[in-house]
């Protein structure tokens, strides 16, 4: 790996740099670890979510207002690993973290789309989202996207 592109280098020569550079490799580890915490209590989040929705009448019947709460908790979840994968990955090089931040926000907006009550919203909020997906999908696709594959493809 080329060095000028590590940029959390521990053998820089500047030796103020150096231990910066450590310094902060271990809040990103620091940051993992919490982020750990906030899944797991994520996850029992979930499981009381459930536990209320499940006990309240009509017992063991969800309506689809309960469903779209349980998946809400469900998905913060899942938002919260990819998280915890983007925290972890910046202690590494070798992965564009730009493309891993996308899919990040792309879920996040994805599990506002999944839950939301067009009943309730106004247009204008809806168009919003609606660029937004576009822009982070394009974005995505961007960054995904490879000329080699795509000749691969017009190939077959």
């Amino acid at each position: 790996m080329d060095r000028d592109h590590n940029h959390l280098d521990e053998n820089v020569d500047d030796k103020l740099i150096a231990a910066l550079h450590r310094m902060i490799r271990l809040a990103i580890r620091f940051l993992a670890v919490l982020m750990t915490l906030v899944i797991f209590w994520s996850v029992a989040d979930v499981l009381l979510v459930l536990y209320e929705k499940l006990k309240s009448p009509p017992m063991f019947l969800l309506d689809m207002t309960d469903i779209f709460q349980v998946f809400a908790a469900f998905l913060a979840v899942l938002i919260a690993i990819e998280i915890f994968a983007n925290i972890t990955l910046y202690l590494r090089d070798d992965v564009i973290h730009v493309k891993l931040v996308i899919a990040t926000a792309l879920m996040a907006i994805a599990r506002k789309v999944i839950v939301l009550d067009i009943n309730l919203i106004e247009a204008h909020y809806l168009y919003g989202i609606a660029a937004i997906v576009m822009a982070l999908g394009v974005t995505y696709w961007l960054l995904s996207w490879r000329p080699e594959k795509a000749a691969e493809a017009q190939a077959d």
